[in-house]
């Protein structure tokens, strides 16, 4: 009988179970070998491998919103355009980096080769414009002007054009509606670069990079209304590029209607009327160097005296909007940018600062009357009046004896605000004032209208005019003390005097400072918008408005509308008796004062008018042209750089303004059936089911755009009644599509 071992376990048993532990070991060997093989040995290479399985970005841009007047009229919207991109990624893939595919593409498109390789190289400190200013990695725009044909060509041959394409894209459009462009007020987009994603990255309105944003004027100011938010589809892919799955999608929003204050038939007004009177002064000459007026550059702010909100707002020079869309080319940026210029992008309604002149006065007379001097008080109107050796004079020597306050701004007596400052400064303790004794009437008053500091109005880059006071003396003076003294001479030049005299006592208030002054010239500086909400104030009985132009944000739906109220800034520090009577010198300003001969025949009876001429003088240039008016309802301010006097530049141009607006004919009739707007626009567009806004198309025949405006709007307010008619001829006159066609347009999805 065989022994068996008490385990159980025979030979062949043991040998089994050896060899199965062998087995196991080398199993595990072969396993851990291969482990370390792929994780040390080649692990930097599968690493690498596995990196290309990632999740890619498709974006679908957001359509942007539209922009429209006050009756629903677009001033800028989309379009749908073929588009030529270039992948700049792709190019420099390219033993050439691109130049061979770009010099071909040039040559598909029309345009000069450089031109297009000058589109897609980068903007830095030293690549002058044209360049690209966005993301690198966002296909670059080279055109969005390609005809079908052009766009067949570079698809079908997509082997000669690699990293270029050509899809139908939304892009931005300024229809410029009835002739109008509004150039300055609605500013121009632009690509958003890296360093504006990476700010914007952690806040409630991130940016992509197929992100194209405002860049001045409301279209930068809304931005972040008008840009909605762009649909974005991500995906699994391989390092090959083949979609191995759908992770996320997020649907593109579209960008909120912003509806503006903005009239665009008294827009075109506006501008035509500033345009004419630029060109009526320079065929006349000054009669100081007997040159002809230069009129370089000017202004015009049509205001809701009542509201604060802006009808209309012309700069000039001006320039088309449309420039910029698909990328601005070397020739348009020097034209815009160059020195030979005149820097047509400069918005000089709330940008362009001049001394006021005589416009300043109602600042001046306030100031008086706050000071302790009565209304109706007998003040000398000499034909000059003299200060130290130095003679003041009034304007063309004029002598209308003793006058009250209401007759000297009605004749704008210059020598009367001279006596009542040389008056103040001297009370005030002269040029070595002591501590705290200054009240400094004229300047503390002229605070509390709200110059020297920004209007609040919705628009960008709104600068401060100046008020020269005491403190603004003293930091000027340390500013430029080492200067003045640098080149200051007793005995030398004009200018060397000067820079001799700021360098003794820049630094305090002279008595020829403060005369200066009261009627607007010196360092005063003031812009057309703040003179705009000044004198909507005396119009409205003393509240001063924050000047607005966005009246309402409307969702792509229609079914939510965030208006936009009016604010208070402040009231003017002024009574009710001075402000009837500077209604009523103003008045006379119109009928018997400075502008009365521009105004004859107007019927003040019916449509009373007020104003104040202002002539301002600037060293080494000719004189600026200011006129400030208002009605009931609206102010006109206009001013013209190098233009003569302010009724002689601007008369003629503001009153064919209100003309427009209230159907003033030449024989100083009115008809009702001619007037653009007879009172302020009330209420907003309609808003139809579909969310999308009527607007009445703008044909330049009175009686169909009288016709359209009722269908579209019939309870909008009473100038939905009115003919869209201009008092001149009208200009690239088109007819606008509604708001829900150009909404529904496409645009082509692109990677971020």
């Amino acid at each position: 009988m065989t022994n068996i071992p008490e385990t159980g376990r025979t030979p062949r048993v043991q040998i089994r179970l050896v060899v199965i532990q062998i087995l196991v070991l080398s199993l595990l060997g072969t396993l851990g070998g291969r482990l370390w093989y792929l994780q040390i040995r080649e692990g930097a290479q599968y690493q690498k491998e596995a990196s290309g399985n990632h999740v890619q970005q498709v974006v679908d841009p957001a359509v942007r919103g539209d922009i429209l007047d006050a009756r629903g009229v677009p001033l800028a919207d989309n379009e749908t355009r073929l588009v030529v991109s270039a992948s700049r990624t792709d190019l420099l893939k390219q033993r050439d980096d691109g130049k061979a595919v770009l010099t071909k593409l040039a040559g598909v498109l029309g345009m000069k080769p450089a031109e297009v390789i000058q589109k897609v190289r980068l903007c830095d400190a030293k690549t002058p414009k044209p360049c690209w200013n966005g993301s690198p990695y966002q296909p670059i725009p080279i055109t969005d002007k390609a005809t079908p044909k052009q766009a067949l060509q570079i698809r079908e041959r997509a082997e000669d054009f690699p990293g270029i394409t050509a899809e139908p894209e939304a892009v931005r459009r300024y229809p410029g509606p009835g002739g109008s462009n509004t150039a300055q007020v609605l500013g121009y987009l632009s690509p958003v670069t890296d360093a504006e994603i990476e700010k914007a990255k952690n806040t409630d309105s991130p940016y992509l990079r197929s992100d194209m944003v405002g860049r001045s004027g409301l279209e930068r100011e809304y931005d972040k209304e008008l840009r909605g938010k762009a649909g974005v589809t991500r995906y699994e892919v391989d390092n090959l590029g083949r979609v191995i799955g759908k992770a996320k999608a997020d649907a593109a929003e579209p960008g909120a209607n912003l509806v503006t204050s903005i009239d665009s038939r008294v827009q075109r007004v506006a501008e035509y009327e500033l345009d004419k009177a630029m060109k009526a002064a320079r065929q006349q000459y000054d009669k100081i160097t007997g040159e002809n007026y230069k009129a370089d550059s000017g202004a015009v702010v049509v205001m809701e005296a009542k509201t604060g909100r802006v009808v209309a707002m012309a700069s000039a020079p001006t320039y088309d909007p449309n420039v910029w869309v698909g990328g601005i080319s070397a020739k348009d940026y020097k034209a815009l940018t160059g020195k030979g210029s005149d820097y047509p992008l400069l918005n000089r309604a709330i940008q362009g600062q001049a001394a006021p002149g005589s416009t300043f006065k109602v600042v001046s007379t306030a100031a008086a009357v706050n000071a302790g001097y009565p209304w109706d008080g007998g003040y000398p109107c000499t034909s000059s009046y003299s200060v130290g050796g130095q003679v003041f004079k009034n304007f063309e020597g004029e002598n209308f004896g003793d006058i009250s306050l209401g007759r000297a701004l009605e004749v704008s007596c210059d020598t009367v605000f001279y006596g009542l400052a040389d008056k103040e400064w001297k009370r005030d303790g002269g040029i070595n004032p002591k501590k705290g004794r200054p009240k400094d009437w004229f300047f503390k008053t002229a605070h509390q209208f709200g110059l020297g500091k920004e209007t609040g109005i919705d628009l960008p880059n709104e600068v401060t005019g100046r008020v020269p006071d005491r403190q603004w003396k003293l930091d000027y003076w340390k500013a430029n003390k080492d200067a003045w003294c640098k080149t200051g001479k007793k005995d030398g030049s004009y200018v060397q005097k000067i820079a001799y005299e700021n360098c003794l006592e820049g630094n305090k208030m002279r008595e020829g400072d403060e005369i200066n002054y009261s009627i607007g010239q010196g360092d005063t500086l003031v812009t057309p918008i703040q003179e705009a909400m000044i004198y909507s104030a005396v119009a409205n009985g003393g509240t001063e408005y924050v000047p607005s132009i966005g009246k309402a944000v409307i969702s792509p739906d229609g079914k939510s509308v965030q208006e936009i109220k009016p604010k208070v800034a402040r009231k003017l520090p002024v009574s009710q008796a001075t402000l009837k009577g500077m209604n009523d010198a103003f008045a006379g300003v119109i009928t018997r004062g400075t502008a009365a001969w521009k105004f004859n025949g107007w019927p003040q009876d019916k449509i009373p008018l007020h104003g104040k001429t202002g002539t301002a003088e600037v060293y080494g240039k000719q004189t600026t042209s200011w006129l400030a008016t208002y009605s009931k309802d609206y102010t006109v301010i206009m001013t013209i750089a190098q233009a003569g006097t302010g009724s002689g530049a601007s008369g003629e141009a503001v009153r064919n303004i209100y003309s427009a607006l209230y159907g003033v004919q030449g024989d100083g009739s009115i008809d009702t059936k001619k007037a653009l707007l007879p009172e302020p626009q009330k209420g907003l567009p309609k808003v139809r089911p579909d969310g999308t806004i009527a607007s009445p198309k703008i044909t330049g025949d009175p009686a169909k755009d009288a016709e359209a405006s009722q269908q579209d709007n019939p309870s909008n307010g009473t100038d939905q009644q009115q003919p869209a008619t201009t008092p001149s001829p009208t200009t690239g006159n088109r007819n606008t599509r509604r708001a829900g066609a150009r909404r529904k347009r496409g645009s082509r999805r692109m990677p971020a």
